[in-house]
């Protein structure tokens, strides 16, 4: 709509124009609020859709179906419309706007690892000068352009080869003995075996997956002779295991925790638990190296951290599982294990609200922990005893105000709250 410059002279058309512009600025006023509420709730979908997106992503272990794969795809897919809509209508919306022209830096390259061998490729220069066709040529530099390469692995046979020896006096035969092999009249490598088991345990790769990728190779090698390896190796190596277990358990303190493990089954995905203890006498200057130890059960009964701990008497560090409550009892056979709650647990479950729902109280106890946290790693690696004195001085009267901090936020919030059961587990222990 068009107006005329020129303003009218009789009183009930100035009254006419100025209904005019009130009806006009009324509907832009319109638009433009209902051009926000439109970005304001596509906003608040976007951030709807990334924490369920989030959550989605954070439940990492569980049964997997086709159907929550789905789900996720299609959400991620929900989301990139919207964010497209959004950034499309904010490109619309926006006047133009005159940027000044910069110099863009070139991106910085890190160099090729220094460690890597180089292997040089000379390009001969010319005879005789291209311009004026002289011999007298002499060289006064030279351009190196790196790229990294990669070699495939190449299979060999090893031949272990054991020459007879007659004796021409006594006519006995001698021969140098057999060489040992990882597994007894096993045809694997020391090597082979050491790569089948880091693709199996390290990098979670199948045995079935792994036969394909050898046939690929041109190796044929079943699955049923890759699983006979693992488990020769694994028998060849219990010895090993056996004596870190000894060492883990020795020690006067120890640290505990156990985590999902996605198992394959028949039709679905199962769900185990790994069982972690840890040896770590480097914080207080301790002179014994540290080791963990690796358990696995089908379940997450009690009755496994009692059949792993049998040996065990001291001093453990773990979060507030029920299963470990009988460890810590008086008539426990072989004595009881005295309990030491984890910060680190306590710590998560405010962490985790910090970071997904932006509670406030939450982020103060996170921040509240980590003051704790920074004054232990300054005295890591000092004796118990200037450990304790540092403690003493600096950590005691902040636990002191947190502990008062989280009654005062407890009287606050519901007892249902994720932020109330998360102050329920610090003040409990």
């Amino acid at each position: 709509m068009s107006f005329d410059d020129s303003l009218p002279t009789d009183l009930a058309s100035a009254h006419a124009l100025i209904l005019v512009q009130r009806q006009a600025l009324s509907a832009a006023e319109m638009r433009a609020t209902a051009a926000e509420s439109d970005a304001k709730f596509r906003a608040l979908l976007i951030e709807k859709l990334k924490y369920t997106i989030r959550k989605l992503q954070h439940e990492q272990f569980g049964q997997s179906s086709e159907r929550g794969a789905l789900l996720l795809d299609q959400l991620e897919l929900q989301l990139a419309d919207l964010q497209e809509d959004a950034a499309q209508a904010e490109a619309m919306e926006t006047e133009k706007t005159v940027v000044p022209s910069f110099e863009r830096r070139k991106p910085a390259r890190r160099p090729l690892p220094a460690h890597l061998p180089r292997e040089r490729i000379v390009y001969p220069g010319p005879a005789t000068c291209p311009c004026c066709g002289g011999g007298t040529l002499r060289k006064i530099g030279e351009d190196v352009t790196e790229t990294l390469e990669l070699t495939p692995r190449q299979w060999k046979v090893i031949q272990h080869v054991r020459e007879k020896f007659s004796c021409r006096a006594c006519e006995t035969i001698t021969q140098p003995p057999a060489p040992s092999h990882p597994i007894a009249r096993g045809r694997a490598g020391p090597k082979l075996l050491a790569h089948v088991l880091f693709a199996k345990y390290g990098l979670h790769l199948p045995l079935n997956r792994q036969s394909t990728t050898y046939a690929r190779e041109g190796i044929d090698l079943d699955v049923s002779t890759l699983a006979d390896w693992v488990g020769a190796a694994a028998a060849t190596l219990m010895p090993l295991v056996d004596a870190i277990r000894s060492h883990v358990f020795a020690a006067e303190r120890i640290h505990a925790d156990d985590t999902t493990v996605p198992v394959l089954a028949k039709g679905k995905t199962r769900i185990g638990r790994l069982w972690t203890y840890v040896r770590d006498d480097r914080p207080f200057a301790g002179p014994d190296p540290p080791a963990a130890v690796f358990f696995y059960s089908r379940d997450r009964g009690g009755e496994h951290p009692e059949q792993h701990l049998a040996s065990f008497a001291g001093l453990m560090q773990a979060d507030a599982y029920a299963g470990f409550n009988r460890l810590y009892g008086a008539s426990r056979k072989g004595g009881p294990i005295i309990e030491a709650a984890c910060w680190a647990h306590a710590r998560r479950k405010f962490f985790d609200l910090a970071r997904i729902s932006k509670a406030p109280i939450a982020s103060e106890a996170v921040e509240r922990i980590d003051a704790l946290f920074a004054i232990e790693r300054e005295i890591n690696g000092m004796t118990p005893q200037e450990r304790r004195a540092v403690r003493e001085e600096r950590s005691r009267p902040l636990v002191a105000e947190l502990e008062t901090w989280l009654r005062e936020q407890r009287a606050r919030v519901s007892k249902n709250s994720e932020t109330g059961k998360a102050i329920d587990y610090s003040l409990r222990r």
